[in-house]
């Protein structure tokens, strides 16, 4: 999976694409090109699902804004709930060891100074849910997909999406090496941009791809005594 997803983005006309995706992320700061690279990698999403080998071309611009705008609405969603929730919690736990005061407030406070570390937790399941809900947005091209439990459960529980997952998080260390010795010879930092859209893309190859396994498998299940193949995917 690792080695798939790292030479995934130098498939086909490469260079026009990373070129294009690195000038979006320079001009990041203007939010609208954000959209797009966001809608570029959701895309790469469809067609690894889909059994495509070759990445998407930067077409149909309108689409990629599109699909950018509502995968950064799924990605919020997943991530502004818990946070907030968590938040409230916390605030509750701490106000109730305010207000009790004594040994036993302290004790309340202490128990909400040890939650609150478990927020560390929250961020990994907010990192391990999103790539999945974007996938399953991506595959069935509804907004209902990226919260359908029944849809997410079998992949988010299956030890090669934890792994897809995981492996990003290598891709990441070497990207952020690699850019920061390009950053000290200045003249480097221009490419900065580009190393990192090609990182992004070859860490949602991954997330896709550990989804269509994990669909594939549910697909080929034997359903009864028949042997029809499952197609709750």
């Amino acid at each position: 999976m690792l080695e798939d997803g790292l030479g995934y983005p130098v498939r086909g006309d490469w260079v026009g694409r990373i070129i294009i995706g690195g000038v979006l992320g320079l001009l990041s700061v203007l939010v609208i090109p954000t959209f797009a690279v966001f809608g570029y990698l959701v895309r790469v999403l469809e067609r690894t699902v889909a059994g495509e080998e070759v990445p998407p071309e930067f077409d149909d611009w309108g689409d990629l804004l599109a699909k950018g705008v509502v995968a950064t609405l799924i990605a919020l969603a997943y991530s502004v709930i818990p946070v907030v929730a968590y938040g409230i919690f916390i605030t509750v736990v701490a106000g109730i060891g305010s207000g009790i005061g004594g040994d036993i407030g302290a004790l309340v406070g202490f128990t909400g100074a040890l939650l609150a570390l478990a927020f560390i937790p929250v961020l990994f399941l907010i990192y391990y849910a999103v790539p999945a809900a974007l996938t399953a947005y991506a595959a069935r091209g509804e907004v209902s997909a990226a919260f359908d439990v029944g849809l997410l459960k079998p992949t988010l529980f299956s030890v090669d999406y934890l792994l897809a997952v995981l492996m990003p998080i290598v891709v990441a260390i070497g990207v952020f090496v690699a850019s920061v010795v390009l950053l000290v010879t200045v003249v480097g930092a221009v490419f900065v941009p580009f190393l990192q859209f090609y990182g992004q893309v070859a860490v949602f190859r991954m997330f896709g791809t550990a989804f269509a396994d994990q669909s594939d498998r549910l697909q080929a299940k034997p359903t009864g005594g028949d042997g029809a193949a499952a197609t709750s995917i």
